[in-house]
């Protein structure tokens, strides 16, 4: 198979202004679509029944892979959860957003998108994990005056958390915490469903984020969603005890779309922040190899569903496509222009791919690259070039389509594709170090009070709520450290 020309994926992400154009004639605010973004937490490509898991079943991710666009090949923005959702909001990845490991903040100097939306007059939503706001630790309620709470990205409504939140969530609705029960993945849908029918009475569209804290670790479904797996050890039980909610959730949002119908008006794009976890049974990446913190195929690589009735056609592709690529696509489908043109973003729209007289697999004219600590990769067409110490070389070269599982590095039997992809991946990673800089900014220096990573048990405007959520098992063994 030849290889695709391989370009810097610098130079390609300053001309990617040009795929986003206002147009002249806008479609008038009804017709454009809603969006709604659901992203799991830690599900890895091989936790869904489509890709082949030998024991979960997930029969409403399975239906909506089938009405929709399957990808096989879809990749988180990095192998661990801020970063990603740093690119899903702003297009870019995540050394340029200030956000290069998780806990970390997303700067008010990014464009984002909610914020681009709620300006050209879309009705704005989060519900769920945030993890953009500068701490750690298990998910705890956001207050209103926290400075990287989502309404200060562009969220005019938001009932979330600071991280990962598990059965019986405490979560905060604008600042306000409320106590619920049951698995969050359904209370999560439930409570986005009742603002989803409020936002169907207006005539404008709409454009919510459901960001899960499943199944990330602590580990904790009910006995039915454990049913199947009892056989397992109880970290393996729970943790597929919680897809089993999840998928649930899944086929009462698509449900629930159906009975407002608003199905046909509503594009559905799930995915998961980073590839599956280690040490669970059976393995959560299946064929792939490595696990999230890896930009091995197995930390990268994970499920990717685009719906919306009517106007994409179901199928399969083998197109390689990322978190990046949310913002250009919802973008143009809102038919809205990023203000900023000169302004380095990595990700490209999929419009193209929507229609069902589409190529089944056209090539990509852009490679998605990756940088995590000391790792680096590429991906372009079939080839990925990664290292694990990029300041050192050591560079591997994998043919995925032959080698999905990267067991053989053919960089030496491929001298010239290596150094053409490296070429590529040093220049795209220099712009990356001037974007983290501040350079991509007006001011050209990232903003001085922008906060440092810390846990929510050290912050002072959570101290008087210790004693009483010491008891919670979610926060148990967090505030009982810091006690002693």
């Amino acid at each position: 198979m030849s290889h695709p020309a391989l370009t810097s994926c610098l130079m390609i992400a300053a001309m990617l202004h040009g795929s986003v154009v206002a147009n002249d004639d806008p479609v008038p605010m009804s017709e454009r679509p809603n969006i709604i973004l659901v992203m799991a937490d830690d599900q890895g490509w091989g936790e869904t029944g489509y890709n082949g898991h030998p024991i979960l079943k997930t029969p409403n991710l399975d239906a909506m892979s089938k009405a929709g666009l399957r990808f096989n090949r879809f990749y988180a923005g990095a192998p661990v959860c801020s970063p990603t959702r740093a690119a899903v909001l702003t297009g870019r990845c995540c050394y340029r957003t200030g956000v290069p490991e998780h806990g970390y903040a997303l700067r008010h100097q990014e464009i984002s998108l909610p914020a681009l939306l709620s300006q050209a007059g879309y009705q704005t939503a989060h519900f769920g994990k945030w993890h953009l706001n500068g701490l750690r630790g298990p998910g705890v309620p956001i207050f209103d005056h926290d400075k990287f709470n989502p309404g200060t990205f562009g969220f005019d409504h938001w009932l979330s958390v600071t991280n990962f939140y598990d059965r019986d969530p405490l979560l905060s609705r604008g600042g306000t915490i409320e106590d619920f029960r049951g698995d969050s993945s359904d209370v999560i849908v439930d409570q986005a469903l009742a603002h989803i029918k409020q936002q169907s009475q207006s005539d404008r569209p709409f454009f919510d984020v459901i960001w899960y804290g499943t199944p990330h670790s602590p580990f904790k479904a009910s006995e039915a969603d454990n049913a199947a797996f009892r056989n397992l050890d109880q970290t393996s039980m729970h943790h597929y005890g919680e897809l089993v909610a999840l998928d649930r959730s899944v086929g009462a949002l698509r449900a629930g779309l159906r009975d407002l119908k608003l199905d046909s008006k509503t594009l559905v794009w799930y995915c998961s922040d980073n590839g599956g976890l280690p040490k669970i049974t059976p393995g959560t990446t299946g064929p792939l190899r490595g696990n999230k913190g890896l930009i091995y195929e197995g930390g990268l690589r994970v499920p990717g569903i685009l719906e919306w009735p009517g106007h994409i056609a179901p199928r399969q592709t083998e197109f390689p496509a990322s978190v990046m690529d949310i913002l250009p696509t919802v973008l143009e489908l809102a038919e809205v222009e990023y203000p900023d043109a000169e302004r380095p973003r990595d990700g490209i729209s999929l419009t193209h791919l929507f229609p069902s007289d589409s190529a089944a697999n056209p090539p990509r004219d852009q490679p998605i690259c990756f940088r995590y600590k000391t790792k680096a990769a590429i991906v372009d067409g079939d080839w990925k070039l990664l290292s694990n110490q990029y300041q050192q070389g050591g560079f591997e070269l994998y043919h995925l389509v032959d080698d999905v599982g990267e067991a053989n590095d053919v960089a030496q039997a491929h001298p010239a594709i290596a150094q053409s992809m490296k070429t590529a991946l040093q220049s795209w990673y220099q712009s990356t170090d001037a974007s983290q800089s501040g350079a991509d900014y007006p001011s050209g220096r990232v903003n001085a009070d922008h906060p440092e990573p810390m846990f929510w048990v050290d912050r002072a405007d959570y101290q008087p709520y210790l004693d009483q959520w010491k008891n919670r098992w979610e926060y148990q063994s967090w505030i009982k450290r810091r006690e002693k």
